[in-house]
């Protein structure tokens, strides 16, 4: 049985940094299911989130390994689902032309806990934060209006851990490859 798996990559932010990560993955022929990368709260250092499904632990464990290895990374950890909390957002153009039927928006937000984050005269904008299960079944529903846009990111993760990024990383230009 396959299981997701995110990996987080903490970098320096280096032009061409994505391309030896990715590098890796195709050599182990690994589809990608998701990536994110955003800045962190450390100044110059980037995190790559990477899902990927694996039938083995062991497995991911050795790419974690072959990440590190990289120049500019700094901190590579892997986890299950179970161990993250993680989140994704996603972005839904509706048409909401005159005479069609309307939107709930009560039911969007409080059944669904999304809202409207634009107003068209012909459109409406609605935003959608949850898992990957929870932003399919809004996606289902919003099947009930056109859908003229559909856009959903990749994973943000943070481990469940008590440390953060501040205890594997000092200060900025301090770091030691982890």
């Amino acid at each position: 049985m396959l299981t997701n798996y995110t990996i987080s990559v903490f970098t320096t932010n280096t032009v061409g940094l994505l391309n030896r990560i990715t590098i890796i993955f195709t050599r182990r022929r690994i589809n990608i299911e998701c990536l994110t990368v955003s800045e962190t709260e450390r100044k110059g250092v980037s995190r790559f989130t990477i899902v990927i499904r694996s039938q083995s632990r062991e497995f991911v464990e050795k790419l974690v390994r072959q990440i590190r290895k990289i120049t500019d990374v700094l901190a590579v950890f892997g986890y299950l689902d179970d161990e993250i909390v993680f989140n994704e957002i996603a972005l839904f153009k509706i048409s909401t032309p005159l005479g069609s039927e309307p939107l709930d928006v009560k039911t969007i937000n409080l059944d669904w806990n999304a809202k409207v984050v634009h107003w068209g005269l012909e459109y409406v904008v609605v935003e959608k934060n949850g898992t990957e299960e929870e932003i399919h079944e809004f996606y289902s529903y919003m099947k009930n209006w056109e859908i003229l846009e559909y856009v959903k990111s990749g994973r943000v993760a943070v481990g469940k851990t008590e440390k953060g990024l501040v205890e594997f990383l000092p200060e900025e230009g301090n770091w030691e490859i982890v």
